[in-house]
């Protein structure tokens, strides 16, 4: 058994959210188990990648329109990720510092062209090996045209028996252009144009589900949510039902541990909590300008209207007009207006919030190590990591009860509560959630017990990956 998992993201060497750890994890976890699994991903010039050594396996073209774009495949060496790493270098498209878009916020206007390059760079490397995968696993829009292209286009035919899985990650994405470019595809068969379109227009999250061989979703809870709530493919959804699944992501718990971790101040005894999360809750107040004894509130990821994060800023000063003593802690990067809302706030609510506006995993480490509370107000969210992160670290996770966060942080009202929810996406809801962590965080003895218990919840990715591995062996 022989997998290729494709993604535009895989930790650590280039990240911006949840599918970067996802695609950094489970082939090691596969990889344990005796499944050869790799991963190819574009060439991004991150700090990682280009510290790296690396040795051609591959080179050729891409038609692009008119173009004919050179790439070449590189093997990563002597990594020690637990999985062989593979890179698309594209010069002109991919050599750049982010992955989406330019590290102080906004978005590449070419998405389109990098993602179609990207894709047939792939295959054309696949339909070069000697030895071919069994399996193409591919995540997200960015890599959702390849199980149609090893249908139906001519150049790729010799890779239509390789079954292919798709996982939605996040499918408020769909990656649709217009008619008006499919010059930029290579060329397909005209019958099976229909495949491609959704709404008129070629649209590679429809394609995916179409054409793939197994569709998953990184939760049970969000794959019954889009049956009713996907933009418009609610329909497409339930009826390629039959061969979906819904299987939850687990985190690398060896890279997720709190009595291990070297990017934290402070590492866990096995003892004293208390004494583990005071003691990293001194070192993020040298950071951030938050009044001490405070129970601080923090959010960390992408500043997306997807992942909630517009709802902060009136949540923020609703509870502080509410006279709450809480601390209020941002770190993440996105939407440009979003930020600057985010730094304004810094001399509105001087000593109640501060923001770090950038990517840094470190530092997120040594958040989910000393905050008290981790709030993840999304309106939509797939699986959620960061609340599995925040719960190893013995920090409360408030969610808001959507996707993967309903399934993996029942309330603490419930038995074997871990967290605090909420139902509705308005700031009443959520300033009334950060309520009742204030509240809890007053009552030191139950506050200890609940991070005792969260901090033992197997969260790891052995269940999860055993359930990928009966997959594979369902389509192969």
């Amino acid at each position: 058994m022989r997998i290729l998992h494709i993604s535009m993201e895989c930790y650590p060497a280039a990240k911006f959210g949840g599918l970067g750890d996802v695609v950094g994890a489970l082939p090691i976890y596969l990889n344990k188990m005796g499944i050869d699994t790799s991963v190819v991903m574009p060439f991004h010039h991150t700090k990682w990648l280009l510290q790296q050594q690396y040795r051609e396996v591959f080179s050729g073209h891409v038609r692009l329109g008119r173009r004919e774009v050179w790439f070449n495949i590189l093997a990563v060496e002597n990594a020690n990720l637990g999985f062989p790493l593979y890179v698309v270098n594209i010069p002109g498209f991919f050599d750049r510092p982010g992955v989406y878009g330019p590290p102080e916020g906004g978005w590449y206007d070419d998405e389109l062209q990098r993602n179609l390059l990207f894709q047939q760079a792939v295959l054309k490397w696949v339909v070069d090996m000697q030895w071919k995968p069994r399996v193409l696993h591919c995540h997200d829009h960015h890599t959702g045209l390849i199980p149609f292209m090893v249908k139906y286009c001519p150049e790729f035919s010799s890779l239509r028996n390789i079954a292919t899985v798709f996982t939605i990650h996040n499918g408020a994405y769909h990656g649709a252009f217009g008619w008006d470019r499919v010059e930029l595809m290579p060329y397909f068969y005209s019958e099976a144009r229909g495949f491609l379109d959704w709404s008129n227009t070629i649209c590679p999250l429809a394609a995916a589900i179409k054409c793939c061989w197994r569709l998953t979703t990184v939760s049970k809870g969000y794959l019954e949510e889009l049956l009713y709530d996907s933009n418009g493919m609610e329909a497409l959804i339930n009826q390629e039902l039959p061969k979906a699944r819904g299987i939850v992501n687990g985190i690398d718990t060896n890279l997720w541990d709190p009595a291990t971790d070297e990017r934290i101040a402070h590492r866990y005894d096995g003892k004293n909590i208390a004494d583990f999360k005071e003691k990293n809750k001194v070192k993020i107040l040298d950071r951030f300008r938050i009044i001490p004894d405070l129970p601080i509130v923090t959010f960390i990821g992408r500043l997306v209207k997807e992942k909630g994060a517009d709802l902060l800023p009136d949540t923020i000063r609703r509870c502080l007009a509410n006279g709450l003593k809480v601390g209020f802690v941002v770190l993440g990067t996105g939407d440009k207006w979003l930020m600057d809302v985010f730094d304004r706030m810094r001399s509105e609510a001087s000593g109640y919030f501060d923001v770090s506006l950038e990517y840094n995993e470190s530092l997120a480490h040594q958040l989910y190590a000393g905050s008290d509370f981790l709030i993840m107000p999304s309106r939509v969210e797939p699986c959620g990591l960061n609340q599995m992160y925040a719960c190893r670290y013995g920090t409360v996770p408030i969610v808001r009860s959507v996707g993967g966060l309903k399934d993996t942080i029942p309330d603490i009202g419930e038995k074997g509560g871990r967290g605090i929810r909420f139902n509705q996406f308005t700031v009443e809801d959520a300033s009334m959630a950060v309520y009742r962590a204030a509240k809890l965080y007053e009552n030191t003895e139950a506050l200890n017990k609940l991070r005792q218990h969260i901090m033992a919840v197997d969260f790891s990715w052995e269940r999860s990956a055993k359930d990928y591995q009966r997959l594979y062996e369902e389509v192969m």
